[in-house]
């Protein structure tokens, strides 16, 4: 069994609007998140959180992924969009004559390796 510390995590202020405090997840487990008031508390919560993601992961004969491994993304997400977006999506992927999840990967993809950051 990996040890807690060897584990990435990711940390945010909340805004007032949620709640306040801190959220912590962890990016190796895609499900394992929680929240603190302090940095402290949401330290202190996020490990227990991640204790139990791991041993409930055990109990059910599940792998635990290793520190440092991408966690268990399925390649696999839905997006809503504003139907605009869907039309134009659509209508610029029959254009280019592919399926729209092609039109949607291939502008992702474009735009990762612009390295664009998004606020």
């Amino acid at each position: 069994m990996y040890a807690l510390e060897d584990y990435p995590f990711e940390m945010r202020p909340l805004k007032p609007s949620e709640g306040g405090g801190f959220l912590i997840s962890y990016p190796d487990f895609t499900e394992c998140i929680a929240d603190g008031e302090t940095v402290e508390e949401a330290l202190q919560n996020g490990r227990k959180a991640l204790q139990a993601v791991m041993g409930t992961l055990q109990e059910q004969g599940m792998p635990v992924p290793a520190p440092n491994s991408g966690g268990v993304a399925s390649g696999k997400f839905i997006a809503r969009v504003p139907k605009s977006i869907h039309a134009q999506l659509a209508a610029r992927a029959r254009m280019e004559g592919v399926s729209l999840n092609a039109m949607v990967l291939t502008l992702i993809a474009k735009g990762l390796g612009q390295g664009t950051r998004v606020e």
